[in-house]
């Protein structure tokens, strides 16, 4: 099938020595600087999940209509990420990225002073707007500095401060809304993005292997539509679409479940399930590395396997069973992410950005549709029609991860165990 994305050949491998390897004080510090990264985006990206109970009852709207605080932000992030690898290209990596996170921060601290449920809903508008220039960028940066051998672990490790991120973002703010004013919570949060992104600041490396690109409309579409003639990524994107879309309905409307009849939790116990993301820190990376050394294609498909587990258990009505599902889909989650991530910057040559802006296009338009959708599902059938709804994109993305596993590989990549983390 005819591509513009280049193979591997003698120059590419003549530039291997001077690129980021795991082990060395520099692959520490740049994945510190991007953990960094990691936790400030999604902490104040999904800090308001845990709210929605607390908004549906201060506001008087629906679940499904205070699932918009997260639907809506990531909606605005899947488009405009569109725009932000290219910008990138254009001004450079570090900078977008740092103005990315430090304009976010302070977006986060506008929505404890300004008060009402429509201006809420337009500060996480451009709240979508500011963070898009984190996450494919990031992508990006980790696939164009980092050795072929490392960039699995690379991933992982930045993923696992995604985790991070996530889990201190909701955690702080639901435990903190059962004992003060849920804007405490949000207060906190917003601090500590805006010191790890001043950490981010100072540690990122600078980049080495960045080629700046002018914005060029015909040059722009091209790689584009070069990413689109691979034969594989654009079944990634669709599996980043339904990763993402599964998990966060489930993380959506679970805490309505567990705060309603019989197990009437309180807000603060609710905020403190979400303390099993840190599953994630382990499982990206771990599931990464493993990637790695066995072979993407022989391990993807587990991470759905594993999901689609976990959400059977969320069915019981056991507490235990409960938490111990979510554990599983958190797990199956964060190790899918890391390994279609990391394959997705393997495949797309010189077009990396573009390719990652779609990745993430999909992934957080998934989040969207589906989160908001979840909440339909929810108010007609209760968590049983939630569960449905997000066991059809699971078996979906299973069987799609079936079809990647007879991908053919690039023109002369080697075969794993050969050479770790490759396509």
């Amino acid at each position: 099938m005819p591509t513009i994305l280049p193979v591997f050949h003698a120059a590419t491998a003549s530039r291997d020595g001077e690129m980021i390897r795991h082990g060395t004080p520099l692959f520490r510090q740049a994945n510190l600087a991007l953990f960094a990264a990691g936790i400030a985006t999604f902490g104040l990206l999904y800090c308001v999940q845990p709210l929605m109970p607390v908004f549906s009852k201060e506001y008087g709207v629906s679940a499904a209509a205070s699932a918009l605080s997260l639907s809506i932000t990531t909606g605005v992030l899947a488009f405009a990420m569109l725009f932000a690898g290219v910008v990138s290209d254009a001004w450079g990596r570090k900078s977008v990225m740092t103005i990315s996170l430090l304009s976010s921060a302070l977006l986060t601290l506008l929505i404890t002073v300004i008060p009402g449920w429509s201006s809420l809903l337009l500060l996480r508008t451009l709240l979508g707007l500011s963070l898009s220039g984190l996450p494919a960028v990031a992508m990006t940066w980790i696939s164009e500095e980092m050795h072929p051998d490392s960039v699995g672990l690379g991933m992982g490790l930045y993923i696992s401060g995604n985790a991070i991120g996530g889990m201190g973002g909701r955690l702080v703010t639901g435990v903190l809304a059962d004992f003060f004013d849920w804007r405490v919570g949000v207060v906190v949060v917003a601090l500590i993005g805006l010191l790890s992104g001043l950490t981010f600041w100072r540690l990122l490396p600078p980049s080495r292997h960045f080629e700046r690109q002018p914005l060029q409309g015909r040059a722009l579409f091209g790689r584009f539509a070069g990413v689109f003639r691979d034969p594989g990524l654009p079944w990634m994107f669709a599996e980043g679409f339904l990763l993402l879309g599964a998990f966060v309905t489930v993380y959506n409307y679970i805490g309505y479940r567990l705060l309603a009849p019989p197990y009437n939790l309180s807000q603060a116990v609710v905020g403190l399930i979400f303390s099993v993301y840190l599953i994630g820190t382990f499982s990206s990376t771990w599931m990464g590395h493993l990637a790695g050394r066995l072979g993407r294609r022989r391990v993807l498909w587990t991470t759905f396997a594993l999901m689609l587990a976990g959400l059977g258990l969320t069915l019981f009505h056991a507490l235990w069973l409960v938490i111990a599902g979510i554990v599983a889909m958190t797990f199956g989650f964060f190790g899918g992410h890391s390994i279609v991530s990391s394959w997705v910057g393997r495949r797309a040559g010189r077009a990396k950005a573009q390719a990652a802006s779609l990745y993430l296009f999909a992934y957080y338009l998934g989040s969207s549709i589906a989160g908001a959708s979840g909440g339909l599902f929810y108010a007609a059938h209760g968590w049983s029609g939630v569960a449905s709804f997000v066991a059809a994109m699971v078996l979906t993305g299973l069987l799609i991860s079936w079809r990647l596993s007879r991908l053919p590989p690039l023109p002369g990549a080697p075969s794993p165990g050969t050479e770790p983390a490759l396509p």
